[in-house]
Parts: C-alpha cells; sequence; structure tokens
C-alpha cells in the first residue's frame, strides 16, 4: 500500500514519524485565528493578519490537494534546557536554536520525500511542500493527522516526541488514506501555564503572544515593555519554559540528526562576550542559525535586558560600552542594565 510505504521512507529519510489528513480537515482554524487577531494578542506580526482565508482554511491555499502528509521531525535536547538559568551571567537560548536553522534540514528532507512520492505514483501527481515559512496551520494540521494535540501552552504534544519536534507538510494532489486526528491528552495539569515567565497565557490553550519571551525576543521590533524586561532573566531567544514543563516530555529521546545538537558556543554562552558583538561578529557566529534572521541590534538589546536582570556587578563594563550605541534601542538598553545594576553612571 502506498501510504504504508510513504510512511517508511519518511523514517528513512529522518522524519520521526508521518501521518495524513485532508486540507479540510480543520475547520476550527478560521474562528479561532480571527478571535485572536481581534484580540490583538498577535502584537507586531502583521504577517499573521495577511492572506487570513489562506491561513485559516488550508483547502483554499490550493484548491487541488487532496491530501496534506504532515511530518514530525524530533529535535529533543539532551538536558533540561532550563538549568542555564541558574546562571545569571550566561545566555539562554532556545533549543531550536542552538545550531543549525531547522527550515533548511526540514525543507530538503521533505523535498526528497516529495520526489520519491512522485516517482512512485506517477508525473501527474502534484506536490508543494512547506516548513512554518508559508500560511499554513501547522499545529491543527499535525492534530487533525494524529500527530499529536495542540496542549494547553498552544504548541503540539505528542506521546511518543512530547513537546520536541519541528513540524513539516506535504499538500498532494495525490489522494492518500487520512489517519484519524489526535485526541488531548493534557487532563487536568496546567505546569506549562504555570511555568510561563510572563503569564503570557489569558486561558488554556489561548497565549497574549505580546507577552510571550519567545515573541517578545524575536518579532518585538524597538523597546520590551519595562514591565516585562525584568521576567526575562537571561533569556536573549527565544524560551523554553512551557515546552520544557510538560510532564509528556519523559517520553522524549535526544535528537538523532546532528545538526540540531547543541553547538559548544550556543549551549550557554556568556553574556559579556555577546554584548560586544558587532554587525559583521554576529552574523560571522550566526551563520546557518535561526537567530541571524533578528539582527545584531535586536540580539544585543535582548542581551542588554539579560545583563541587567543578572545581578552581576561585573557585567557593568559590557553595559557600559554601549551607552553610545548607534542604535537608539539598544543604547537605551544599555542605560536599563546600568539603572538595574546599581551603576551609579
Amino acid at each position: 500500500m502506498l501510504r504504508d510505504r510513504l510512511v517508511a521512507q519518511a523514517v528513512a529519510e529522518g522524519f520521526s514519524a508521518a501521518r495524513v489528513c485532508r486540507p479540510c480537515d480543520v475547520p476550527e482554524v478560521m474562528g479561532r485565528l480571527q478571535a485572536f487577531l481581534e484580540a490583538g494578542y498577535h502584537g507586531q506580526m502583521g504577517w499573521l493578519a495577511d492572506r487570513v482565508h489562506w491561513r485559516g482554511d488550508p483547502a483554499a491555499l490550493w484548491p487541488e490537494a487532496k491530501s496534506v502528509i504532515m511530518l514530525a521531525e524530533n529535535y529533543g535536547p539532551d538536558d533540561d534546557p532550563r538549568a542555564v538559568l541558574a546562571h545569571p551571567d550566561r545566555a539562554a537560548i532556545s533549543v531550536y536554536a542552538q545550531n543549525r536553522d531547522y527550515h533548511d534540514v526540514v525543507k530538503k528532507r521533505l523535498k526528497r520525500l516529495a520526489r520519491w512520492l512522485i516517482a512512485e505514483a506517477g508525473p501527474e501527481v502534484q506536490v508543494k511542500v512547506f516548513v512554518d515559512t508559508a500560511p499554513v496551520p501547522e499545529k491543527a494540521l499535525g492534530q487533525a493527522a494524529g500527530l499529536g494535540w495542540q496542549g494547553k501552552h498552544t504548541n503540539l504534544v505528542s506521546r511518543e516526541l512530547g513537546s520536541w519536534f519541528f513540524l513539516g507538510a506535504i499538500f498532494t494532489t495525490l489522494e492518500l488514506p487520512v489517519d484519524g486526528p489526535e485526541a488531548d491528552h493534557c487532563g487536568r495539569c496546567t505546569r506549562c501555564l504555570q511555568a510561563c515567565p510572563t503569564e503570557a497565557f489569558v486561558a488554556p490553550y489561548r497565549m497574549d503572544a505580546r507577552r510571550c519571551i519567545s515573541y517578545l525576543t524575536i518579532e518585538h521590533a524597538g523597546p520590551v515593555p519595562v514591565d516585562l524586561r525584568g521576567r526575562m532573566g537571561n533569556r536573549i531567544y527565544g524560551c523554553d519554559d512551557c515546552l520544557a514543563a510538560c510532564p509528556w516530555n519523559k517520553f522524549a529521546e535526544q535528537a538523532a540528526e546532528m545538526k540540531y545538537h547543541a553547538r559548544d558556543d550556543l549551549r550557554a554562552p556568556e553574556l559579556a562576550e555577546l554584548a560586544a558583538l558587532d554587525d559583521a561578529g554576529f552574523r560571522a557566529r550566526f551563520s546557518g542559525s535561526p537567530i541571524k534572521r533578528i539582527g545584531r541590534d535586536r540580539f544585543v538589546r535582548n542581551v542588554l535586558y539579560a545583563i541587567g536582570n543578572s545581578g552581576v556587578p561585573a557585567l557593568r563594563g559590557a553595559a557600559r560600552a554601549l551607552l553610545e550605541d548607534p542604535d537608539p534601542t539598544v543604547a537605551e538598553a544599555a542605560r536599563w542594565a546600568l539603572a538595574r545594576l546599581g551603576d551609579p553612571a
């Protein structure tokens, strides 16, 4: 059976799991998306409001598509990513960003699998691959296909992989047998909600992105609201707290793909070293990393907030060196950090 061979080939390509649904299997997405946007929870992510007719309805994205093959790729860490939070002079970087950009790795696998499918099913079969950069509701489709369920932290959770996996999608004109949706197994657990440092969850399954540290460190341009800076701790790119708190991670395994294993220099880098990066140094250090897309200025802004939260007087010099930075947001962050550290200057 082609579907069974497809799943076997997906695993051979390096994916952790593969399931199938139809583009029309997520009718709830449009209403949820519109409610999220109307509440203003998307903040500066204006792209979420663009092409809502596609983002809220996968069937409208490519009307000819009959099936969606949803793929999961494990990126499980080798230790608890929250351990670095106990070292305030060090930077906490989200697990997924501690090595290569997953978009590149996953897309290559998707393309190879799509070519295999065409070779098996015939040249008349059409395919399109997506990984997080198109108006596709991957998490809802992942639940509809049975890869996992959207937990109370709004991310997908798997009984086999926990919270640590990327999603990819192959839309195809081929009609394949579908898998049933996964049921919600969160029960009464609220550990992920309680773990959020900024109280970004307004209710189970509902998040105000404007308070989420991942949003603040990656998507938010300009100064971060002062009342949230102190809660960011030493998290300078993303936040894993709600994911790491999930008890289903007891079944998670370390990523098999070496490109997802943490680079030594990104596991817990020194804040003083990162604060000293100029644009060229930033680009060189984060070449091939998803961190590169936020640019040096936003990155150093985040580092300065972490310095201000560190309580380490020895880091005052790193902040002082940026008081006259050409970027006004960086300079303001340096002043804030020094004030937090009790620097009379």
